[in-house]
């Protein structure tokens, strides 16, 4: 994913919501979400180059999603796919912070990351450019390519909007993440890949021939059930396609 709103505890009915990006190459392999075959009780898309997600929920009440790190000047051909360290954990069944405890001890093996894993009970994040675990505060946040809550306008929109219609329904979130409203040029951060690149890269919706926005995701996860859906998206950022899922959380 490329931006991730996220609400923990902070809607007495459901404990997480998520609304999500996914920004991608367009010409990298990719399934929409489903119930992976060769996992039971997974519920994800899937990177077919790498085989990894970006981001899953399971019946077990897991849950994991990864940003990468924008850093041009610090990405290696021979890192390990980022993807797999969302896998492993909706597969595994370490808690959230024995997951990550053991994770930063390795992380220099994958190019910069940020990754939030929990369990219905805890929801914690690791960047590794940070290399430190941390809970989540009950509340309304967002991540991009930079660190949790990094004050980008793309990142401070959504968790407005987020914190707004947390109550009111998916559209709300779905228009959210619609949203292609470029930043001003002095709101933009400078990550290294130029002043053109951050233009195309500020808006929550990225349009575009080679890389953009591939899918929007909205999760609600109750406390007996949940519901996912995403909608999957051109180029020119229309929806293609929509995958909805309502299921109960095993005992």
């Amino acid at each position: 994913m490329c931006l991730i709103a996220i609400a923990w505890q902070a809607h007495p009915d459901f404990p997480l919501v998520v609304a999500a990006n996914r920004d991608e190459w367009r010409d990298r392999p990719a399934s929409a979400a489903h119930w992976w075959p060769d996992a039971p009780g997974l519920l994800a898309g899937r990177d077919l180059q790498a085989g990894g997600t970006w981001m899953g929920v399971t019946r077990g009440r897991r849950f994991a999603a990864v940003t990468n790190f924008r850093d041009p000047s610090d990405r290696r051909s021979t890192a390990l796919s980022r993807g797999s360290l969302v896998t492993a954990f909706l597969l595994g069944d370490d808690a959230p912070g024995a997951f990550l405890a053991r994770l930063a001890g390795s992380a220099s093996q994958y190019n910069g990351f940020n990754l939030l894993v929990g369990d219905g009970g805890t929801l914690l994040y690791f960047g590794s450019r940070e290399g430190e675990v941390r809970a989540v505060d009950p509340g309304v946040h967002a991540l991009s390519n930079h660190l949790l809550d990094e004050p980008w306008p793309k990142v401070q929109r959504a968790r407005a909007a987020l914190g707004d219609a947390l109550g009111d329904g998916d559209e709300p979130l779905f228009a959210m993440l619609s949203d292609d409203t470029p930043a001003p040029d002095s709101q933009l951060p400078d990550t290294g890949v130029g002043l053109a690149r951050e233009r195309m890269l500020s808006p929550i919706l990225i349009a575009g021939p080679d890389y953009g926005t591939r899918a929007s995701t909205v999760l609600r996860a109750g406390r007996d059930a949940a519901r996912l859906e995403e909608r999957t998206r051109d180029a020119s950022g229309a929806v293609t396609s929509v995958a909805a899922f309502d299921f109960p959380f095993s005992s």
